[in-house]
């Protein structure tokens, strides 16, 4: 069973009480308790204003995937916090699912080697995400489209490396389209960026929305037995001449 940390700044539903009345317990909180509830046990949270952000060495070593939101507080995670889960993902193989404005997070940004620029309306607009790829194991369960009444709309072009698995592409009612569901493996890690989740409309409380984050957590999560890979000098296996 993955070990999950779910990150969140948590500024959001201090700050604005339509959040707040959305999210009591915090996004993060309602995260946790979604992917409990769908047989994922180990779940944990931390949020931008714990120690280090709750993203010590320690803590990341105890996680398997690492799934996040983050939007006003991108600026306060520290480089040495964004680089530690950047290193723990290529080096070390861990998950990272980050989620809706967490395209702008500093660590999907080191990840990613780009500037992860999109277009975006906060109209209350229809989305419908496609599954365009019915087999993969994040779209289990989904059926061939997820219908959301109201969500802020990201457009392309995505500022983004191609993706090595694209399992979602949503349409807005104003017309546009967006790669919303971008799988990409870093080095030992994987990474699967999903698109919903604008604070002021209650898409984390959507039972298809709940699923694909959590078999998202269970594609990002390194498979057992997982290694290390061997790097520096070394001697060689036969004899020199």
């Amino acid at each position: 069973m993955p070990r999950v940390l779910v990150w969140n700044e948590f500024i959001h539903e201090r700050r604005d009480e339509a959040v707040a009345r959305l999210y009591p317990q915090g996004i993060h909180g309602t995260l946790a308790a979604a992917l409990r509830a769908h047989g994922l046990d180990r779940v944990e949270t931390a949020t931008l204003d714990d120690p280090e952000h709750g993203l010590t060495e320690e803590r990341l070593a105890a996680t398997d995937v690492l799934v996040w939101w983050g939007h006003k507080g991108h600026a306060a995670v520290s480089d040495a916090a964004a680089e530690r889960v950047k290193k723990r993902v290529t080096e070390g193989g861990m998950g990272f699912v980050p989620l809706h404005s967490a395209h702008f997070s500093k660590p999907f940004l080191a990840l990613m080697g780009t500037g992860c620029f999109l277009k975006y309306r906060v109209a209350g607009e229809t989305e419908r995400l496609w599954v365009v790829d019915p087999g993969h194991p994040v779209a289990a369960g989904i059926g061939d489209h997820i219908e959301l009444a109201q969500e802020e709309m990201y457009g392309e072009p995505f500022d983004v490396p191609p993706p090595d698995e694209l399992v979602f592409l949503s349409w807005f009612r104003g017309g546009e389209v967006f790669r919303s569901g971008c799988g990409w493996r870093r080095g030992m890690g994987r990474v699967f960026y999903f698109r919903p989740g604008h604070e002021t409309f209650p898409t984390y409380h959507h039972p298809q929305i709940q699923r694909v984050i959590a078999n998202a957590v269970r594609w990002a999560a390194p498979p057992p037995g997982l290694s290390a890979p061997v790097r520096g000098r070394r001697e060689p296996l036969e004899p020199l001449s």
